[in-house]
């Protein structure tokens, strides 16, 4: 059956939510304050790197399926059967989630939601945000969490391992979880409470599980064993799995610089010492540290003044998101010091602060003492590393993704180090 649904906020949530319900055969309104980015929208332009997505938005326009409009209060009509929140809930000062976005939300649409409505939550929010919004709309409140992977969204919006609601009102909750019927996916119909910490408890783990592995590769680097045959021996175990088991540079992107502290801010105000996630937050930073104290040693010990070339800005690859992106966390600390930065990545254009960003990875290379790979760009894997080698000044590539043939690099008279890799 096809419902009347109101989306507010068009980030890559709110966009991937919207598009995806309507190509369910839902009407959607999607709504956002920036006029120019509806406009862009109403064309078929997504600004958002994510695959299929502008597909989706543009084949559920021409339907009549998908509309967007400036301003929340123009989204509602008196058959709006859900209002989805899709807006952001940053980080504050201390830790929690900034909920000013959907309180200001709901103060405007509150009087304008129909009998019968109810209002899900997309956007992640602290554990008792739905008891904490009842009072503000005669409405119920769902929470509805997304379990969305930058650069794979639209297939994991229509293909879910798993659909949760909850809410006080089981109806409501149950209204919201057919929506997906057509998915045909587990629906977990749960308490507002416990909805809300799936998606912390979700993320979280996923957090402590890096930083963990990203410990066992640096422990790798000093007994001179092979992170990469550790992991395989690892994933195995059906216990473990093999997800979220490669090192890297870090963690970050929207979701679990955010999420990790926002729990922890949780816990702490209800008196339980998070030791493991507060240790899992430390242990990133440590491994961002540790990256940078690798290049550094490529820099014959003196970043100051060093060029350095960087393959990847971007959190991901396969997307053009620079939030909380552990590359540029490290470009930060490099330029801090000294370094002169050039870099180059396949989504990302314009100016960072502190570096040349230019559009071809050679450019990014010449003259550089040292190259970084920060993002898992495949494209990185076909360049003609013998050029590189003779465009650098320097002869060591540090590849935090693992990403690269340490073979091939060494072919071509370049040095290849790699975290927890007995070969770097």
């Amino acid at each position: 059956m096809q419902r009347k649904i109101a989306v507010v906020g068009t980030g890559y949530v709110g966009l991937t939510t919207g598009a995806c319900l309507a190509a369910l055969g839902h009407h959607v309104v999607c709504a956002d304050i920036d006029a120019a980015k509806v406009e862009r929208l109403r064309q078929g332009r997504v600004d958002i790197l994510e695959p299929g997505l502008d597909e989706l938005v543009r084949r559920g326009i021409a339907a009549g399926n998908l509309e967007f409009v400036l301003g929340a209060a123009n989204a509602v009509s008196p058959a709006t059967d859900v209002l989805f929140l899709c807006v952001p809930t940053p980080m504050g000062a201390d830790g929690a989630a900034d909920l000013r976005a959907v309180e200001s939300v709901l103060r405007e649409v509150g009087e304008l939601l129909p009998a019968g409505c109810a209002v899900a939550t997309k956007s992640t929010v602290p554990v008792g945000t739905a008891d904490r919004l009842r009072h503000m709309v005669g409405v119920p409140i769902v929470s509805n969490p997304e379990f969305l992977r930058e650069g794979s969204a639209v297939d994991d919006f229509l293909h879910p391992d798993r659909i949760v609601v909850g809410s006080h009102d089981r109806d409501a909750a149950q209204r919201v979880g057919d929506l997906y019927s057509a998915l045909q996916a587990p629906t977990l119909v749960l308490d507002a409470a416990s909805a809300e910490m799936v998606k912390y408890a979700a993320n979280c783990f996923l957090a402590v599980k890096l930083s963990y592995v990203n410990a066992i590769a640096q422990l790798c680097d000093r007994v001179g064993a092979d992170v990469r045959e550790v992991t395989e021996g690892m994933g195995l175990d059906p216990r473990i799995g093999r997800s979220f088991l490669k090192p890297g540079p870090g963690w970050g992107g929207s979701c679990l610089p955010k999420d990790t502290n926002a729990l922890l801010h949780v816990a702490d105000s209800v008196g339980l010492d998070f030791a493991l996630l507060r240790s899992a937050i430390e242990q990133n930073t440590r491994q961002q540290q540790d990256v940078v104290e690798r290049i550094r040693q490529a820099c014959d010990g003196t970043i100051r003044g060093a060029r350095i070339g960087l393959l990847g800005l971007a959190f991901k690859a396969g997307t053009n998101d620079l939030r909380d992106s552990p590359a540029l966390r490290i470009a930060d600390a490099l330029i801090a010091e000294g370094a002169e930065i050039t870099a180059h990545d396949p989504a990302i254009t314009g100016e960072l602060p502190g570096m040349r960003l230019v559009d071809d990875p050679y450019e990014a290379v010449k003259g550089a003492i040292a190259v970084v790979v920060l993002t898992e760009w495949p494209e990185f894997r076909t360049l003609d590393w013998t050029r590189v080698a003779e465009l650098m000044d320097g002869f060591t590539v540090v590849d935090t993704r693992d990403l690269l043939s340490g073979d091939e690099l060494g072919k071509a008279g370049l040095r290849w180090k790699a975290i927890g890799r007995p070969l770097g």
